[in-house]
C-alpha cells in the first residue's frame, strides 16, 4: 500500500495514494492544508509508468527536496520532501522493490516497527490515528534481533568503507560520530584547521542519504539566520499579503555548525531548543525539525581571540566532545597523494533516513544491568567535588562536575557501541571506552588545575583508575 505521511498541527497524518493525489490550501484538494506556506494548488502526486511522481503546480515555494527547490521529483520508499512548512514522507514498499537507487537492495529489519508501516485503506484526504506498534515488535526479547544486529554491524562496516574513500584515517573519530548518530546525540569536534572536519561531516551525511547543511558562524550572525524568519509575501492568486515562515538551515538532518565559537552566545543559543527538543519556536509557532536530526559543531583550539566560549548549558547538549589529532605519517602521505590528483571518489549511500530511525529505536531497547548502571553512576558522581567520597584530586582541581545527562549519554553511547559491534550485552568496559568524549567537556577545572597544567582529560583518566566497578 502506498501512503503519504506528514505532520500538521502537532499530529501525524497518513493518506493513501492511488493514481492521483492533489495537495494545497484550497478545499477542493484531496489533502487540504490550511497553512499560509502552502499555495492553493501546490502540488500533485501522479502514478506514471516508471512510478510515482510529485509535480509542482505553479506554487510560490515550489517543492523542496534536500534543501533545493525542484519542479518534479520521483518518489520511492522513504523519500522526504517539503511543501512550505510541512514535511512529507512517501511510503511504498512496492516502489522500493523496483527502484534502482543504491540503497534499494537493503533488507528491512525483521521485527522492527517500520517508520512508514502501511495502514488500513483510507479515503484520500482522511486522517487516521497515529500507528501504535505492537508491544513485542522490534524488542530484543522478541527473538528477531539476530538479523537486526547483523544488519547494523554490516551497515557500519560498509559506511566506514565508503567514508574511507574520502577520509583517510581518523577511525576513532568516525566511530564516535556513528555512535552519536545512532544514539540520537550531537558532537562537538575540536581540532586544528586542515584536518577535514567539515569534509568528514559532509561525507558522513552522504553515506546515510541524509540532508546536510552548513552554517559558517561569524560575529554578525543572527539567530534568525539559523532558525529562519517570517517574511511578508503576496499570494499571486488571491493578491492577499501574509507573513510566511521561511525555514533556516537548521531544518536539515545533519547540521554542520562550523566554528561555533565565532558567534555571540545569543546566536549560539538559537541551537539549544533544536538540539534538545528537535523543534524550534518562531513568533510563538513551533516547527518540528526533520528526523533524524544531528548537530556536528566544530571549534578551532588555536585562535581564541575574538571568540565566544560556548555556555555550559549548550556544552552539556553535546553528547560527545571529540578531539581530532594529526594523522600518522603514512596516512598523511596518502592524503597528500589522493587530494592532489583529479580523481574524486563517489560515496555510495548505505542507509536511508527511515532505517536510521529504526536503528535509533533499537538502541533504546538494549538492556543494561544494574551493575553497569551503577558503575556509570559512580563515574559521574566522582567528578563532583561537592559529592561525598569524591577523590582528593577532584576536590583539588575541579570546580563543577558532570550532571545527570552525562550518565544518560554514557549508557546510550555504550548501547549504540555494542550494537555496532554486533552484540547487545553492555559491560563496564564499554562505559570506560566512552568516558573521555562524554565527560571531558562536562568537567570544569578551577584555577589550581590551570596553574598546575592539569586538563579535564587527565582528570577523567585518573577517575578511570580510581573508580572501581561495583561488586555484583
Amino acid at each position: 500500500m502506498t501512503n503519504l505521511i506528514y505532520r500538521f498541527n502537532q499530529q501525524e497524518h497518513r493518506v493513501e495514494i492511488k493514481d492521483r493525489l492533489t495537495i494545497g490550501r484550497a478545499e477542493d484538494n484531496d489533502v487540504c492544508l490550511p497553512s499560509d506556506s502552502i499555495s492553493r494548488h501546490h502540488a500533485v502526486i501522479t502514478r506514471e509508468a516508471e512510478g510515482y511522481m510529485v509535480v509542482d503546480q505553479g506554487s510560490i515555494n515550489s517543492i523542496l527536496h534536500q534543501g533545493q527547490p525542484v519542479q518534479r521529483l520521483a518518489l520511492r520508499d522513504g523519500v522526504a520532501f517539503a511543501l512550505g512548512d510541512i514535511h512529507f514522507t512517501f511510503s511504498s514498499p512496492a516502489a522500493m522493490s523496483t527502484t534502482s537507487e543504491p540503497d534499494a537492495g537493503l533488507p528491512r529489519l525483521p521485527g522492527l516497527p517500520s517508520a512508514a508501516a502501511p495502514e488500513p485503506a483510507a479515503r484520500p484526504g482522511s486522517v487516521t490515528a497515529p500507528p501504535q506498534a505492537p508491544p513485542a515488535a522490534g524488542s530484543i526479547a522478541s527473538g528477531g534481533h539476530d538479523a537486526a544486529l547483523a544488519r547494523l554491524k554490516q551497515a557500519r562496516e560498509t559506511m566506514l568503507a565508503e567514508i574511507a574513500k574520502v577520509i583517510i584515517g581518523q577511525k576513532e573519530v568516525l566511530n564516535q560520530a556513528l555512535v552519536a548518530l545512532f544514539a540520537r546525540g550531537h558532537c562537538l569536534l575540536i581540532g586544528v584547521p586542515g584536518l577535514a572536519k567539515t569534509l568528514m561531516v559532509k561525507v558522513l551525511a552522504s553515506s546515510v542519504a541524509l540532508e546536510a547543511r552548513r552554517i559558517q558562524f561569524t560575529p554578525d550572525l543572527m539567530p534568525s539566520d539559523i532558525t529562519g524568519t517570517d517574511i511578508l509575501e503576496e499570494d499571486s492568486v488571491s493578491g492577499k499579503r501574509a507573513f510566511r515562515f521561511h525555514r533556516g538551515p537548521i531544518f536539515a538532518n545533519v547540521l554542520l555548525a562550523d566554528e561555533i565559537n565565532r558567534t555571540p552566545p545569543k546566536t549560539q543559543a538559537a541551537l539549544l531548543e533544536g538540539m534538545q527538543e528537535h523543534k524550534v519556536t518562531i513568533s510563538g509557532t513551533t516547527y518540528e525539525l526533520p528526523e533524524p536530526f544531528m548537530v556536528l559543531a566544530t571549534q578551532n583550539p588555536i585562535e581564541q581571540e575574538g571568540t565566544y566560549p560556548l555556555p555550559e548549558a549548550q556544552l552539556d547538549r553535546f553528547m560527545f566532545c571529540i578531539h581530532m589529532t594529526y594523522p600518522s605519517a603514512q596516512e598523511e602521505q596518502q592524503v597528500l597523494l589522493d587530494t592532489t590528483r583529479e580523481a574524486p571518489a563517489a560515496v555510495s549511500r548505505v542507509l536511508g533516513g527511515a532505517e536510521v530511525l529504526q536503528f535509533q529505536r533499537l538502541v533504546r531497547q538494549v538492556p543494561v544491568s544494574q551493575h553497569v548502571a551503577s558503575y556509570a553512576l559512580s563515574l559521574i558522581r566522582a567528578t563532583r567535588p561537592q559529592a561525598e567520597g569524591a577523590p582528593d584530586f577532584v576536590t583539588r582541581w575541579v570546580r563543577w562536575g558532570a550532571g545527570t545527562r552525562a550518565g544518560q549519554y554514557l549508557l546510550l553511547a555504550a548501547k549504540a557501541h555494542v550494537l555496532l559491534e554486533g552484540r547487545f550485552s553492555v559491560s563496564c568496559a564499554d562505559i570506560r571506552d566512552y568516558a573521555l568524549p562524554v565527560l571531558r567537556h562536562r568537567i570544569f577545572c578551577n584555577f589550581t588545575a590551570a596553574s598546575e597544567g592539569v586538563s579535564p582529560d587527565q582528570i577523567v583518566k585518573k577517575l578511570l583508575e580510581v573508580v572501581k566497578e561495583p561488586r555484583p
